[in-house]
């Protein structure tokens, strides 16, 4: 096992952050105490791929707790070191180096692979795919995963599509549960204020042009608006254009909206959103963004293909002289910024999406020999569970529906 250690004063010091966090996840607690009584995945091996931060070694802890054997990977830009060195010391296989580079988090998560795990809990779709890719051989004893983000069951569908997905995936993303709340407030909250953050700025007159309005591309212009900034959005559905537009945004093609832009935010999940060709139209000195994301959702990559240039300016912060003359600051190299740059979604968010990734575990645990390979979703009992444990913490009563 390699694990991101630090000294015993940083797991100590990560040892709090993730007490603190446990403070707030009332249905993450509730639902693996359910899990640990009935003793349904008592001696599985759980492999989590997923941010490695307080709120992600809660769930690692509590599912541990149920006599699950638990692993935990994460790449680079997604680990806290003091975390890993707390997981680390509390027994939980960790696969993660705050100080790695890409080829570390490659070996890595192909160790993390090799432990044979049962069920494995991904983020982006990127541990399952190589799963399939560099250890087919492993894909016979997996029961199933879970994914968790829009970006990661794109591919997973097509997959599905080409008949190449060769294990049943729960489509957690799609719980209401997790959409409305982690894509829908979360991230929206939590990668504009970060942005402002590196930006330094409170975001009041702001123009911000946003690529993409779905649960994130609305989250994102709710935050932005709401801090003051003048926002436009760019779509390609007819209907998510018009949502826009009754929402009180602006709505024109992502180049027009680019060319008065002070910060261009891509909230699609897809490759190469922000073309080559978008960040030409950018003012001079104007900032893009990933919300969310995937790699190259900014065709970085190509831009310095074609003659641009980069240079760093100040932790997650960059300048992209481009060949027209003007330059652009590229914030946390078009990462998942509120992940690598920020502290990630808020506790109170991130406890319902692993409450829905719980259920997932449960349903995988308990049916996944009998579901067919594809993607899979969560029955609505899951979603009211979810919600009924929260409102019950919050002392919040509702009506039941009578005949």
């Amino acid at each position: 096992m390699t694990a991101a250690l630090g000294s015993i004063d940083s797991a100590a010091i990560g040892q709090e952050k993730i007490d603190w966090a446990g403070r707030f996840m009332p249905v993450t607690t509730s639902i693996a105490a359910d899990l640990k009584h009935s003793g349904l995945i008592a001696g599985l091996r759980i492999g989590l791929s997923l941010v490695l931060e307080p709120k992600t070694a809660n769930l690692a802890l509590r599912l541990a707790e149920t006599g699950a054997d638990i692993s935990v990977y994460s790449d680079a830009a997604g680990t806290r070191a003091d975390v890993a060195a707390a997981l680390d010391r509390a027994g939980i296989a960790v696969f993660a180096r705050a100080d790695g580079d890409p080829q570390t988090d490659h070996q890595l998560a192909l160790d993390f692979l090799d432990r044979r795990n049962d069920l494995v809990v991904d983020d982006g779709a990127a541990l399952i795919r190589l799963l399939h890719a560099e250890r087919p051989e492993l894909l016979e004893s997996t029961i199933g995963a879970s994914e968790e983000t829009t970006s990661g069951l794109w591919p997973l569908r097509k997959m599905e599509q080409d008949n190449l997905l060769r294990l049943p995936v729960i489509a957690a993303n799609d719980a209401r549960c997790k959409t409305l709340f982690d894509n829908g407030y979360g991230t929206g909250e939590s990668t504009v204020l970060t942005m402002f953050d590196l930006l330094q700025t409170g975001g009041s007159g702001l123009a911000v042009a946003i690529a993409g309005y779905g649960y994130v591309g609305r989250a994102v212009a709710r935050a932005a608006n709401a801090l003051g900034a003048i926002v436009t959005v760019a779509e390609l559905d007819a209907v998510k254009a018009l949502e826009a537009v009754h929402a009180g945004f602006a709505v024109a093609p992502l180049v027009e909206a680019a060319a008065t832009a002070d910060l261009l935010i891509s909230a699609t999940g897809r490759t190469h959103t922000v073309t080559f060709e978008h960040l030409l139209a950018l003012p001079d000195g104007a900032a893009v963004a990933v919300a969310g994301g995937v790699d190259q959702e900014i065709a970085i990559d190509a831009a310095l293909t074609r003659g641009a240039r980069r240079h760093p300016v100040a932790d997650r912060v960059a300048r992209i002289v481009l060949p027209n003359g003007r330059s652009v600051v590229l914030l946390d190299d078009g990462n998942c910024i509120n992940c690598t740059a920020g502290e990630g979604n808020p506790i109170e968010i991130m406890d319902l999406s692993f409450g829905v990734q719980l259920s997932a575990i449960e349903l995988l645990a308990g049916h996944g020999s009998t579901l067919s390979s594809g993607v899979h979703p969560l029955p609505a009992s899951a979603d009211a569970r979810v919600a009924r444990i929260r409102l019950d913490s919050l002392g919040i009563r509702i009506d039941e529906a009578t005949p």
